[in-house]
């Protein structure tokens, strides 16, 4: 069997509707005919199902001509391949975006194959060996219950942190913010925990009129624009109920308790935060590295993308 291809869909009549699309739900039927999607045609080609694609120009092309033209993508081949070879009815409109590792992948693609909660994307990544590594993208509702009640402090900026003397016990024993210093009590308060909890009132500075300001002032000089994002993320956490500390040992931003009753009795961590701007474009290999990790210790790994309000993405490695 042959078919024909207008430079948009392959068509395979109506002896190819009932072979292709009635018996094993290949392409889309149009008036008694199929129409194939160029993956999809390439894949019947490589079964030998179909005999040839005849082309705009006439010309007449088997599987590895087709796969070699402008029609289809061979990384989009290979995905739909190994899919379908796993047992998969696919259709190219499924939210499965198929990238070879060398390819940028802007956060905006993420962001769409999430779908704004309408359910899971899939990555999958193409490597130079042409095996594939799939990625589940999903945009999660991040909440918490941890200890919410904001006490109100007196602290000194010192360089890149600061020095809280005597705080009451629910400062770091059940709201988490800081740590221990020394055995009297003193804590001491990384920039982005200051800065939230000077924007909630919850927080003087000696000497400073305006704590908020002076904190933000410093943070900005220490991180740049990079700050403000950081802030705002951990703020937005802080609302939801979940408590977020340093992911520095992670290569992420935050590591994250979503229920925290008291550091005595402290769980373990179950999100790694990496925070981007929304324009961020990702390298596979990152991406990569950074789930490889997550998965490693234990942890999920979320993106917070920053553009005026937050995005959160969830990416993790699937097994189809």
């Amino acid at each position: 069997m042959e078919a024909t291809y207008d430079g948009d869909a392959v068509r395979a009549g109506r002896a190819g509707r009932e072979q292709f699309y009635d018996a094993r739900g290949y392409g889309r039927p149009v008036d008694g005919d199929v129409h194939l999607a160029p993956v999809e045609a390439a894949h019947l080609l490589f079964q030998g199902d179909l005999d040839a694609v005849v082309d705009g120009e006439g010309d007449r092309l088997g599987f590895r001509g087709f796969l070699a033209s402008a029609a289809v993508s061979e990384v989009a081949f290979f995905v739909y391949r190994d899919l379908r070879d796993r047992g998969f009815y696919l259709s190219p409109a499924y939210r499965v975006r198929a990238v070879g590792e060398r390819a940028d992948v802007p956060a905006a693609t993420l962001s769409g194959l999430a779908g704004r909660g309408e359910g899971t994307g899939v990555l999958a990544v193409v490597d130079e060996e042409s095996e594939l590594t799939y990625f589940a993208v999903e945009a999660p509702t991040l909440t918490g219950s941890s200890y919410r009640d904001v006490p109100e402090v007196t602290g000194e900026l010192v360089a890149d942190r600061v020095l809280v003397p005597d705080p009451p016990e629910t400062l770091h024993g059940r709201a988490f913010y800081g740590q221990r210093l020394d055995e009297d009590g003193t804590v001491q308060l990384s920039l982005v925990e200051a800065a939230s909890l000077a924007g909630r009132g919850g927080l003087g500075l000696a000497g400073r009129a305006d704590a908020e300001r002076a904190l933000l002032d410093r943070g900005r000089e220490v991180e740049g624009e990079r700050f403000d994002r950081r802030l705002q993320v951990y703020d937005a956490l802080r609302t939801a109920g979940i408590v977020p500390k340093t992911g520095y040992k992670f290569g992420a931003d935050f590591r994250t308790y979503a229920h925290v009753e008291s550091v005595a009795d402290l769980g373990h961590s179950e999100r790694l935060v990496r925070v981007l701007p929304a324009d961020h474009t990702f390298a596979p290999r990152d991406l990569a590295l950074d789930v490889r990790l997550a998965h490693g210790v234990r942890k999920e790994m979320t993106v917070a993308l920053v553009d005026g309000g937050v995005e959160w993405l969830s990416v993790t490695r699937l097994t189809p």
